[in-house]
């Protein structure tokens, strides 16, 4: 009998107890069993498997996989040096040129749009949703 159909077939004591040894805490106080046997599962197939997506860099691991290529996200648009963003905010219009590293605004120089934002808006805001640039 293989560890899954054994989790499968397991009584909710047995199932707190193999619970507890994996993760050195009780299941949360109110979880279903059908929850219960999902998680250790699914955890027994990742360890059959050794792919040590539980591990404290796992989900990190899990998402680079199942991105294309593996390629990391970027964090932000990239804006070529010499753009310029307009924006009206409260009917005054904005001009921000972009810098190869950092944006002006106003004769200021700042590191990031969302920097320039809440200099203009005086409350925190996404840089790239503010001025609507988009990846």
């Amino acid at each position: 009998m293989s560890v899954v159909e054994q989790i499968l077939e397991a009584d909710r004591a047995t199932l707190v107890e193999r619970w507890q040894s994996l993760f050195d805490r009780e299941p949360p106080a109110h979880v279903q069993v059908n929850l219960i046997r999902r998680v250790l599962s699914w955890h027994a197939q990742d360890q059959m498997l050794d792919n040590d997506w539980c591990g404290p860099k796992g989900a990190a691991r899990l998402q680079r996989a199942l991105r294309p290529g593996g390629a990391r996200p970027t964090s932000a648009p990239v804006l070529a040096p010499g753009t310029r963003l307009l924006r009206e905010w409260q009917g005054v219009t904005h001009e921000v040129l972009v810098l190869p590293q950092g944006f002006v605004h106003q004769d200021k120089t700042y590191k990031s749009l969302s920097a320039v934002a809440k200099a203009i808006t005086g409350t925190h805001w996404s840089g790239p949703v503010f001025f609507g640039v988009r990846r």
